[in-house]
């Protein structure tokens, strides 16, 4: 029998932690939790982390940086909006509003997160650019299995956890 390695199509459990390559801040991790299931091929990681353990076996460990255009793409300007303050009365009236604070908007095309970026007496300053937006990333990936997608995860699109079922 060959020995599995990373490719399209395949269920990858990952081990990893990102870190900010200047400050060595880690931004996420999975340690302490189940590893990361994902099918390689279908868009559900940013693009450089899977080309980046393309062929890597199980047992395998990983260290790579990723420019922002591999990541999470640069900040877009026109993502930062202004919105009247207003429109944030019911969610005031629970919870006051600050600077650094992770909302989500519902848009027409679904949920959109954002960081409250300024705040005056008229206006939130919204940013909907991903927190990391514009920044490398470095990752350390440790490979813990891998397996053939089922016909269904393909035809989904995305891993159905550790055995390929449907969760319920």
């Amino acid at each position: 029998m060959t020995e599995l390695t990373v490719k399209e199509n395949m269920v990858a459990s990952v081990h990893y932690t990102g870190t900010l390559p200047d400050s060595g801040e880690v931004f996420d991790s999975s340690e302490g939790r189940e590893p990361l299931s994902f099918l390689v091929g279908h868009k559900q990681m940013i693009p450089g982390f899977e080309e980046e353990i393309m062929g890597a076996k199980v047992g395998e460990k990983k260290e790579f940086t990723l420019s922002s255009e591999r990541a999470y793409g640069d900040r877009d300007d026109e993502a930062v909006m202004e919105i009247p303050r207003e429109q944030f009365a019911q969610l005031e009236e629970e919870a006051s509003l600050e600077v650094g604070m992770q909302l989500v908007a519902q848009m027409p095309h679904g949920p959109s997160p954002f960081t409250i970026t300024t705040l005056t007496a008229e206006a939130v300053t919204a940013d909907f650019n991903h927190a990391l937006a514009g920044q490398a990333l470095t990752f350390n990936v440790e490979i813990v299995d891998l397996r053939e997608a089922t016909a269904d995860e393909q035809s989904h699109g995305h891993a159905h956890g550790a055995d390929g079922q449907h969760q319920h």
